[in-house]
């Protein structure tokens, strides 16, 4: 059989599964039918009495018990126990809130008919007689809650118990939230399964993706998280237009709300609740190979080698399910090498060592009952089980199946053992699929912790949450202080702190599916996820090959967390296998990709210490003045790339065809609405005023990409593989104008490897001040942190000072005349080059 006639088997049987489970998600051109809730608590309630003790405040009411506790500054965890509660797995721990949280103190005011517990700037006032509950942050309301409530629920999708907790909005508010969807920034007006279900192949529509989060950010400036593991809805002004409700069919009635003056503020105190993701290695922000798949180790080495021969940098080539079978079917829980396709393959994981490029393994928790391990995992009791305490099989795409029970010691300690096998043989990365899980039957029991029993409904949302837990934790045994790289379609609240890097699913291949990408990326990292990102170029279907719909996807992919073209391999994702002009503009942005890693790093380090996304909306960012406009909240087109960068990605066909087929280099227009503030055309320098929109004209080797005055781009030259990372060396971009007065700047660097540099203090933070006064300006150097053994003594550093226009006066360093500088009239540039040996130093230009 031709390679050509399998990859065409390989997309014909893949597309066949994919049209069998799109009718498991709803469209948009399907009736939604509003819920019925049959409450069994009929009468409100009623305050009784209260207790405070220990910093927990305990009111008890004719239905129940409300507990109020404190795990942060600003934020209260409220856990709700009915007197007659009959919901299974009620006495489930939390998943989402980082283990070691210490309580804190709370100041509690007594009155005849109020009782005002607060913490900080945060405060719940609850009334006695009729009982209320009100949140306000510095005497501002954000919200009140209304009740928690048990009800028999009668929907479209079931009728069953639920238990949950509703809240009041207000007329105007917007909210954000509830992990993956596609239904627009504002969330409000649906009601959003939370069940973790793949969709493949969507487009512009989708109400339930691989990565739910039971939580919400308002635009009043609080956040409330649903402390609930299992299987639920999320209501928010759907069935009742001023309800924000929780419903799920088990666990914990428990939510955490938080309030702040900032919205980074509330990511700040939501990821010290739940965790900061871990700083990456320095390679995860490079280039992948990735496709669905490589069949055999010499395709692997041939598509290493052609990245080498055309010079596109590349630190990474991920492997799919064709390592451990040559077929799709009947091989996934091998775990293992298929040494007909890879004889060699720690010879092949060497070969790309040596050339920078790291090995990335696939991993499903699925075990066929025709695959190698099967009889393994039984003896080893690493499945999920059936009531009667048997290894639970059922069937599914790829075969007879039972699912490795990530929640008990036995399942996590053969998963682990894989792991450990395969890092021994020098693989550096882990990708995890399949993890919401895809399947995942009701009847199937997990043992948590090797004592209490739970089925599959109760924890089904935190499945791949445990099992990233279960690789970091694993990594860190085997070995220590090494920085993970865990790919993971499905998780959790407070998963990034296992170092997950969630994609947004198999997508499809088209304009549709790359519209939403920007949408998707900034509601998971407004929770801690700031490292969503999508399969570069689409993952499945089309016909042929869309140059266009390539470009501008991966021309995009440098401004998103993570760089990895993938997809069905009948289409190649990897830019070495297209035509020229493909190449060369391509090649350019993965260039710029590795040009601007000491920014991205610098990125990663502001998230891994404060929880700042990567990707963020326009109202973010306090310094502009659409952060309290409602429409900022609206706005998926375009985002800020971090402290300094617009972007606004082009996701529709615009490009000419020129008469030799390729794609016509002619210029056409792009409407843009900037932040408020000056800014700085990228690509060209070009000066604009924010606030207003602007008709800016781009072809298919630019997109609308500024830069804020006042602005520090830390960047180096470009490179072949982050092996090859040179710290000595740094051109440091300052884009000066009159209007900023002052602004300042960091840098991050490190080891690149040791997970606990920052908080051994091995890392050192370069800072940056500018003074902008009387045509004068003055910049300053410095650099605190620790040390490090690649920290260098001193740095080539090239200070490039955009839009300076006027020829320099004099240049002065550390009070020292510089006559080696360098001034571009045409394109008002001043480059300055100076040996900084790292003391406070003092730059003027006049």
């Amino acid at each position: 059989m031709s390679k050509k006639t399998l990859q065409q088997q390989v997309y014909s049987a893949f597309t066949a599964v994919l049209l069998s489970l799109l009718p498991l998600v709803a469209s948009s051109s399907q009736t939604q039918v509003k819920p019925t809730l049959v409450e069994t608590q009929s009468t409100p309630q009623q305050y009784q009495s209260h207790r405070f003790d220990n910093n927990t405040l305990t009111v008890t009411t004719s239905l129940g018990k409300l507990n109020f506790n404190a795990f942060s500054q600003d934020s209260f965890e409220v856990v709700f126990n009915a007197h007659t509660e009959n919901v299974p797995a009620a006495d489930l721990p939390s998943f989402s809130l980082k283990p070691g949280l210490t309580q804190q103190a709370v100041k509690l005011s007594s009155h005849d008919n109020q009782l005002i517990l607060r913490n900080n700037q945060l405060s719940v006032e609850i009334t006695k007689q009729p009982l209320s509950v009100k949140y306000f942050y510095q005497g501002r309301l954000l919200t009140e809650q209304k009740d928690f409530f048990q009800a028999n629920s009668i929907t479209p999708e079931l009728s069953r118990a639920v238990h949950g907790v509703r809240f009041k909005l207000s007329d105007n508010e917007k909210i954000l939230g509830g992990g993956e969807r596609v239904l627009g920034m504002d969330r409000r007006g649906h009601r959003m399964p939370l069940y973790n279900r793949a969709h493949y192949g969507y487009e512009t529509y989708s109400k339930q993706m691989n990565y739910s989060l039971p939580a919400v950010l308002s635009s009043n400036k609080y956040m409330i998280l649903f402390d609930n593991s299992a299987k639920g809805w999320l209501d928010i002004g759907y069935t009742t237009p001023s309800n924000l409700q929780f419903e799920a069919v088990a666990g914990r009635n428990a939510y955490i709300i938080i309030g702040a003056e900032t919205y980074a503020e509330l990511t700040s105190h939501y990821v010290e609740l739940t965790g900061t993701q871990p700083m990456p290695a320095r390679w995860t922000l490079g280039n992948f190979a990735s496709r669905f798949g490589y069949h055999d180790q010499a395709e692997v080495l041939q598509t290493a080698d052609l990245f080498k021969q055309q010079e596109i940098p590349l630190d990474a080539i991920i492997l799919d399910l064709y390592w451990f079978g040559k077929d799709i079917k009947g091989h996934m829980g091998n775990l293992d090498w298929d040494k007909a396709a890879f004889p060699t393959p720690e010879k092949m994981i060497n070969k790309l060592d040596q050339q920078g490029v790291k090995t990335v393994m696939i991993t499903e928790p699925f075990v066929l009952s025709t695959s190698k391990k099967w009889q393994d995992a039984i003896d080893s009791n690493a499945l999920a089980t059936n009531s009667n305490g048997e290894p639970k099989t059922f069937d599914f795409y790829f075969g007879n199946t039972g699912l490795i029970d990530v929640f008990n010691s036995n399942g996590r300690d053969w998963f682990a053992k894989v792991y450990h096998d395969l890092y021994q043989q020098g693989v550096r990365g882990w990708w995890g699929d399949l993890g919401e899980p895809e399947v995942h039957p009701r009847d199937a029991l997990h043992r948590l912790d090797n004592t209490t029993i739970v089925g599959a409904d109760s924890i089904h949302n935190v499945y791949g949450h445990r099992w990233a837990q279960l690789v970091f934790e694993q990594q860190q045994a085997f070995a220590a202080n090494t920085r993970p790289f865990i790919l993971m379609r499905s998780g959790f609240a407070g998963s990034q702190r296992y170092g997950i890097l969630p994609w947004t699913g198999d997508v499809n291949r088209s304009w549709g599916g790359f519209k939403p990408q920007v949408e998707l990326s900034l509601q998971m990292g407004l929770f801690g996820l700031a490292y969503t990102h999508s399969d570069l170029g689409g993952f499945g279907g089309g016909d042929k090959f869309d140059p266009e719909l390539y470009i501008r996807w991966l021309q995009y992919g440098v401004f998103q967390p993570i760089y990895r073209p993938h997809g069905q391999e009948h289409i190649p994702s990897e830019v070495v296998f297209h035509n020229q002009q493909t190449r060369d503009i391509v090649k350019k942005f993965i260039e710029l990709r590795y040009q601007l890693l000491p920014y991205h790093y610098t990125m990663a380090y502001q998230n891994a210490t404060q929880g700042t996304p990567l990707m963020r909306p326009l109202f973010f960012d306090n310094d502009l003045d659409n952060n309290a406009s409602n429409s900022a909240f609206d706005n998926s087109t375009s985002y800020l790339w971090g402290d300094s960068f617009f972007v606004q990605p082009i996701t529709e066909p615009m490009a000419d065809i020129a008469a030799n087929g390729e794609l016509a280099n002619n210029n056409t227009s792009v409407k843009v609405n900037l932040p408020s503030g000056i800014w700085f055309n990228f690509f060209d320098d070009k000066k604009y005023l924010g606030g207003r929109t602007h008709e800016l004209a781009v072809n298919i080797e630019t997109l609308p990409v500024f830069v804020k005055a006042g602005a520090f781009v830390p960047r180096i030259e470009t490179i072949q593989t982050t092996d090859n990372y040179q710290r000595n060396r740094l051109d440091l971009h300052y884009y000066a104008d009159a209007e900023v007065s002052q602004s300042s700047g960091q840098m991050y660097e490190d080891d690149g490897v040791s997970l606990d540099a920052i908080s051994k203090n091995n890392f050192e933070l370069l800072t940056f001040n500018a003074k902008h006064k009387n045509a004068a300006l003055e910049i300053s150097l410095k650099r605190d942190g620790g040390s490090y053994p690649q920290m260098p003594k001193e740095r080539a550093l090239n200070l490039k000072i955009h839009n300076w226009c006027d020829k320099p006066k004099e240049v002065l360093f550390n009070n020292q005349k510089v006559s080696q500088y360098q001034w571009q009239q045409a394109s008002c540039l001043l480059t300055v080059p100076v040996n900084w040996q790292h003391q406070a130093t003092r730059l003027v230009v006049r």
